[in-house]
């Protein structure tokens, strides 16, 4: 099968023909038909997060092994079961849900193997999905497909997913003041996400007016360009000098995160989404003071999934695919992405 691989940090992805894998046990091999290009993928293709103080945080010291498919927003049809497998047809259309976890620790014995102590997600610790076809561990990380297409399904595995996730964290309720920092492909779907759940008034923050334009049209009730005016005097303006109920930092760097803070009323809660990275100094003695929450999200579990696809199925929120590329323009997707070129999401057709 035609596959694109990281074989070192900061080189470009490799494409070679590699052998297909069969299905054995358990295993169902899916037939990729879209994989979306997420900025994990670029911090894969990097080697690693940016720490306090300029350090930086090497994704082989988490366990991360080169060589590499990347790819973990992945949207296919099955194409053969190994012996064992049940649930699922040859030729079904099925979102794979990749945060796979050993199966033991106390996370994935209660259901949130994304939060598991040693995970085996698809496209991070396995290979993943910019291929012709994937492995998928079991049935049970698949999600059968009924109206959605699969080039609008894929990016709900980890984008709409943690956006999902994220929204549910922040406690968000109808009526209150969200702020969401970074109008990028996650923040285009909690947008969408929030009006569909609670209905609470929400602020965009971003530096881009495209995107906050678009940002508009998705339903924000009001957008701040943070290079043009001071993001928490708005957010403050907006809320009676209170501040927010709720902010969202899909970008979460050291400014964003500081600014998020600032602009948190009593009570608040910061929920910090985003890999940028960096360091965070705070006056402790206002957590307690002000009793804010700061809450950190990292995608969701397989049950979060299933709901999210049931809202999508149902037209709650509109697709925010706005790029494809084949599997041997996988350089310049991840490049059109880490130059902020892609509004929306950006999916790999092989």
């Amino acid at each position: 099968m035609k596959s694109a691989r990281i074989l070192k940090p900061n080189e470009p992805l490799s494409f070679e023909e590699i052998e297909t894998p069969k299905p054995q046990g358990e295993q169902i091999l899916v037939r990729v038909s879209a994989a979306g290009v997420c900025h994990s993928d670029l911090h894969l293709w990097e080697g690693g997060y940016h720490g306090p103080q300029g350090t930086f945080m090497k994704a082989e010291d988490r366990g991360v092994k080169f060589p590499l498919i990347p790819g973990h927003e992945v949207a296919g049809k099955i194409e053969s079961l190994g012996k064992d497998a049940h649930g699922f047809k040859r030729g079904d259309s099925v979102l794979v849900y990749p945060w796979v976890g050993e199966g033991s620790c106390p996370a994935c014995k209660a259901g949130d193997e994304n939060l598991c102590d040693k995970p085996k997600s698809l496209g991070v610790y396995q290979n993943g999905g910019y291929a012709e076809y994937i492995i998928v561990p079991s049935a049970k990380y698949l999600v059968k497909l009924n109206k959605l297409k699969e080039s609008e399904a894929a990016p709900l595995a980890c984008s709409g997913l943690t956006a999902y996730t994220a929204i549910k964290n922040s406690g968000a309720a109808d009526g209150e003041l969200l702020v969401i920092i970074g109008a990028g492909g996650l923040g285009m779907m909690a947008i969408q996400i929030s009006k569909a759940l609670a209905k609470p008034r929400v602020v965009v923050i971003d530096i881009d007016d495209k995107r906050l334009d678009e940002a508009r049209k998705l339903g924000a009730d009001f957008v701040v360009n943070s290079t043009k005016e001071d993001a928490v005097t708005a957010v403050k303006g907006l809320s009676e000098g209170l501040g927010a109920d709720a902010v969202i930092d899909f970008v979460n760097s050291s400014k964003t995160s500081l600014s998020g803070i600032s602009m948190l009323r009593r009570r608040g809660r910061l929920v910090l989404v985003g890999l940028f990275g960096g360091e965070l100094q705070l006056n402790l003695a206002l957590i307690p003071l002000r009793a804010f929450k700061i809450i950190g999200s990292y995608t969701g579990n397989y049950r979060d999934l299933v709901e999210l696809v049931a809202l999508a199925e149902k037209g709650a929120f509109k697709n925010v695919v706005s790029q494809t590329f084949k599997l041997n323009e996988a350089n310049k997707a991840l490049s059109e992405l880490k130059g902020g070129r892609v509004l929306g999401r950006a999916i790999i057709s092989p």
